[in-house]
């Protein structure tokens, strides 16, 4: 598959995979270097836009290595960039760590993995069917 993609900037770096078997292509800072103080929220542009297919969608993942190591991981957790969406690709980075993080020029911030999702209608109905496990929520099924 193909995805069609647009530079934003001459600075601006393509997605990369760290391996052939990787899921996720790496997004890069498209940006002058910038602190992220603890507790803070600080929205990085990749410097790109794509062209997601219809029936796909793009996931915004935190790279593991940023999260665990530094503390920095997307504000929103997962991040969806719809198919018909054509703006700029930006990542709301969240650090959660006690100390500031400094995000340099062409640092890797995210991952993006394209996946497919179904399109479902919703039907509102009065009960629904039942099953062994029923209204049983958080811990309900043990460990």
């Amino acid at each position: 598959m193909k995805i069609r993609i647009k530079r934003l900037s001459e600075t601006a770096v393509l997605p990369t995979r760290g391996s052939s078997a990787a899921a996720g292509y790496d997004l890069y800072a498209d940006i002058e270097e910038t602190t992220v103080a603890p507790g803070e929220t600080k929205k990085i542009p990749a410097g790109i836009s794509v062209e997601i297919p219809e029936g796909y969608f793009g996931g915004i993942f935190a790279r593991s290595g940023l999260s665990t190591k530094e503390g920095l991981r997307p504000a929103n957790c997962v991040g969806v960039i719809d198919a018909d969406y054509r703006g700029p690709i930006m990542v709301a980075l969240h650090n959660d760590s006690s100390v500031d993080r400094r995000i340099t020029p062409g640092e890797k911030i995210a991952q993006m993995v394209v996946m497919p999702f179904l399109s479902v209608e919703f039907e509102e109905v009065e009960e629904l069917t039942e099953t062994e496990r029923g209204e049983g929520g958080f811990g309900s099924t043990g460990k």
